[in-house]
């Protein structure tokens, strides 16, 4: 807690960073009229307590001493922020025990490696019984058509025991999730081509590597920061590499191919857009303008148009607009910005009337069911077919259509599993996003919050135009659906956007040691 030396008033700090300022809106409101409005922050960091000063007119004060930028302040250290003064102390209560820290919290290991051991438990059972109905589908119980979930199993329980046994996390969640969504897309995958569903494999397992590396690396704020003017260098030199050498498919120039291996750039770039759009509290609360973030975010979702993948470019363009209200909590920046985007909208279609052509038959797809409205239409047949509890893996009829396992894999879903699995996909989108927002709340720094927030949108937007743009409530944009779709990049970007959330979760580091 901080004590006013003046008043004695004792003044909780309650987040790990703390806006120090005249303004309402801060975390520490000063009433002193000496006190910028935006005067300082207050935060925690591995080595201790720091006080910054974000551009202050009297300066911040450290035992009568004006920091320069920063300073690590310790127990009973007094801090002067314009005419007031305050001693950093640990909190007391009337009893004399010392409260217990808001960063602290309760777990059972027991129970909780009981109930993640017993949900990847029944997520094998889940993928098994679709390699069950697939092989019987095609009267095939040769080796070849279990190998898929034999992998994909051995895969996901050595990420398992290593997470829980060697890293000895205590939150496990968002993983189960994931590999239940990337299980389902791996059999789906392996209807149509076992090569297909081997590179998937190895897609998911470069994934989980990636995954596993991010979450280690945020989780030092100071490397982050460090880190954030490279990575914002290496995403625009891909998407400029996109441009001069990238191969046109299905009409948009969003590939790079080298011989076997083929990337898709805009995947890994969703990643830098997400960490170049955070930012901790001391950086915003310096940094009174979004000019880096918006020219940065321009010329992402330019090169996306220049490349005529108008799907991801949306996907780019929401995110950018929770990053860009989240970091300022400006409605008119918003509105400017959404301004801007709709003249962006008009030029486009006014020099590129080819776009126009691909919502023709948008909400109209039954009068082009044999030409643009071929796919929506299967679609829509497909899976009603399937009802509530499907035809079974393999049974269906979508697999034939273009695009199957990945534009439309949402239909696949519905056809062969039925309603009720489709339904619990989308709210696990829907849990995703609010496991973020919750996890976020507590988190170490905005950047986490930012971040996290800014993943899960990402994925539910994009989820989004993949489902509701198959069954033609929104135009066919052509975006995976995240974890379950066939694509490589796709599902490497996509755990790697998860560790985002991961790292807003304090319970992931909660082994470094203790708060106070």
């Amino acid at each position: 807690m901080l004590k006013n030396e003046l008043t004695g008033e004792q003044i909780p700090i309650i987040y790990w960073e703390n806006s120090i300022g005249r303004s309402k809106l801060s975390d520490i409101v000063m009433k002193d009229p000496t006190v910028s409005r935006d005067h300082a922050v207050l935060m925690r960091r591995d080595e201790g307590w720091i006080i910054v000063d974000t551009n202050s007119k009297l300066g911040v004060f450290v035992n009568e001493r004006k920091i320069n930028s920063k300073e690590t302040v310790y127990l009973n250290d007094v801090i002067r922020i314009g005419s007031t003064s305050l001693k950093l102390k640990k909190y007391r209560n009337s009893e004399g025990s010392q409260q217990k820290s808001i960063f602290s919290f309760s777990r059972n290991k027991t129970a909780k490696k009981t109930k993640f051991f017993s949900l990847m438990f029944f997520i094998t059972i889940f993928h098994s019984l679709m390699a069950v109905s697939l092989a019987i589908s095609k009267n095939d119980f040769t080796i070849d058509i279990w190998k898929p979930v034999i992998y994909f199993s051995l895969v996901s329980w050595l990420f398992y025991i290593f997470s829980i046994f060697i890293l000895r996390r205590v939150n496990f969640e968002l993983e189960i999730l994931a590999i239940f969504l990337s299980g389902i897309g791996v059999i789906f995958i392996s209807e149509k081509s076992l090569k297909d569903s081997y590179i998937q494999i190895l897609a998911f397992t470069l994934g989980i590597i990636l995954f596993l590396f991010m979450t280690y690396f945020i989780g030092n704020l100071d490397r982050v920061m460090n880190w954030r003017i490279i990575i914002t260098i290496g995403a625009i030199s891909l998407l400029v590499l996109n441009l001069l050498i990238g191969t046109v498919q299905n009409g948009s120039q969003n590939w790079i191919i080298i011989g076997p291996l083929s990337i898709q750039p805009s995947e890994f770039v969703k990643i830098a857009f997400i960490f170049v759009g955070a930012s901790t509290l001391d950086k915003l609360q310096t940094t009174k303008n979004l000019t880096e973030f918006i020219i940065f975010s321009a010329i992402c979702i330019g090169a996306l148009f220049l490349m005529g993948d108008f799907g991801t470019a949306c996907i780019f363009f929401f995110t950018f607009l929770l990053i860009s209200f989240m970091r300022s909590g400006d409605i008119r920046t918003i509105i400017l910005t959404c301004s801007a985007a709709v003249l962006g909208s008009f030029m486009v279609l006014k020099f590129k009337p080819y776009v126009a052509n691909r919502f023709s038959a948008w909400r109209h797809v039954w009068e082009y069911a044999d030409s643009l409205g071929y796919q929506q239409t299967r679609v829509l047949t497909y899976s009603a077919s399937g009802g509530l509890f499907g035809l079974g893996t393999g049974n269906g009829d979508l697999k034939y259509v273009f695009a199957a396992t990945n534009d439309l894999v949402f239909g696949m879903i519905c056809e062969e599993l039925g309603l009720i699995i489709a339904v619990i996909i989308a709210v696990i989108m829907a849990g995703i996003a609010m496991y973020s927002w919750v996890v976020s709340m507590k988190g170490r720094s905005t950047f986490y919050y930012i971040s996290a927030c800014a993943a899960s949108g990402l994925l539910i937007v994009q989820s989004a135009l993949n489902i509701f743009g198959s069954t033609d409530l929104l135009p066919l944009t052509g975006v995976t659906l995240p974890f379950v779709s066939l694509g490589g990049s796709s599902m490497v970007a996509t755990w790697g956007m998860l560790s985002f959330i991961k790292a807003a979760d304090e319970r992931t580091y909660a082994l470094k040691g203790g708060r106070f």
